[in-house]
């Protein structure tokens, strides 16, 4: 049985750290919104459920202090954690005696952000049954096993490179929706170059080979854009 990821409310704004962030959080299979601005953040928690806030200390409209004290009147248990450029312990401080559950420094890693998310949630939701970490996927009549590197369907695996498994988690969690080039380019690559584009392409033909056998499974290119995973 599928579950639906967490869900985290990310406010930041730097538009490319939130490009990045955005992107990266979601690969690791989170469902995230983004927002650049406290006002912006505070009117998404309201009209929304979110199982973790990641807010920016330094936030134009309304700081992030600010943010997460009207947050924590309403939620004593939202989970927390601070981004800041600040390493000054006063700033810490601050941020823990306003509730929160984590504090991290920039710059930092997306595997070290990742890994205290999950610390944070499995603390304050002890009985989750870790959604984020999901690794499975079913698409048509195959399973996606991104953990293990395999494709299968009925009794036959096929073995994936850990690019092909990159980009396909990539489109698993764009699935029915575009998979900007750019934004895969810049995930499983690194960086948007031509080369890096080209090598895209070889390994997206790979993985319609790998895909062929079950007719309702297809990666479409979205002309100008991207490619788009379609299960129907």
């Amino acid at each position: 049985m599928q579950t639906q990821p967490n869900k985290i409310l990310l406010i930041e704004d730097d538009p490319n750290l939130g490009f990045i962030l955005h992107e990266n959080l979601e690969l690791q299979g989170f469902a995230v919104k983004l927002c650049t601005d406290g006002e912006q953040g505070l009117a998404a928690y309201q009209n929304s459920k979110f199982d973790l806030c990641l807010i920016d200390v330094m936030l134009p409209r309304k700081d992030g202090f600010t943010l997460a004290r009207e947050i924590r009147q309403d939620n004593q248990d939202m989970p927390i954690i601070f981004l800041t450029a600040k390493s000054l312990k006063e700033d810490r401080i601050a941020g823990f005696k306003i509730g929160g559950d984590d504090y991290i420094t920039k710059p930092f890693s997306m595997e070290e952000l990742g890994l205290r998310i999950q610390a944070v949630l499995k603390r304050t939701k002890p009985a989750a049954d870790d959604r984020q970490s999901r690794q499975t996927y079913a698409l048509g009549k195959f399973i996606f096993d991104y953990e293990q590197q395999n494709l299968q369907i009925g009794g036959r695996r096929q073995k994936l490179t850990s690019k092909e498994s990159e980009l396909l988690k990539l489109l698993c969690l764009h699935i029915n929706d575009t998979l900007e080039r750019e934004t895969a380019l810049k995930l499983v690559w690194g960086e948007d170059s031509y080369f890096n584009g080209r090598s895209m392409d070889v390994f997206i033909s790979k993985l319609r080979k790998y895909l062929q056998e079950d007719k309702n499974v297809e990666i479409m290119n979205v002309h100008g854009k991207g490619f788009k995973l379609l299960v129907r």
